[in-house]
């Protein structure tokens, strides 16, 4: 069964070229975005709702869920509490 992030990122990668591109390079960001925009959607909250919480605009809880590739620690920290959950970091090493 394929998980709802790569049913999400086949069905980009077919209909935005320059996003299969530039996938590899950017997944990490990528990959966080979504998984914060999950985390609202089980929340059952709108970017609106996010944002009057962090106190924002919905334009940038947008932002931080399309283009993570430079939130701050302080933002995810808050983002997680925001929607109920709480925020763990795990470095792998690669091989």
């Amino acid at each position: 069964m394929m998980s709802d992030l790569q049913e999400y990122v086949n069905k980009r990668m077919a209909r935005d070229p320059e996003f299969a591109e530039g996938f590899e390079s950017g997944y990490s960001e990528f990959k966080i975005g979504v998984i914060l925009r999950q985390a609202r959607e089980a929340a059952g909250l709108t970017q609106e709702q996010v944002a009057r919480q962090l106190g924002t605009q919905k334009s940038a809880i947008s932002r931080i869920e399309n283009h993570a590739d430079d939130v701050r620690l302080s933002t995810l920290r808050a983002y997680a509490q925001a929607v109920g959950a709480q925020l763990h970091i795990q470095l792998i090493a690669q091989q």
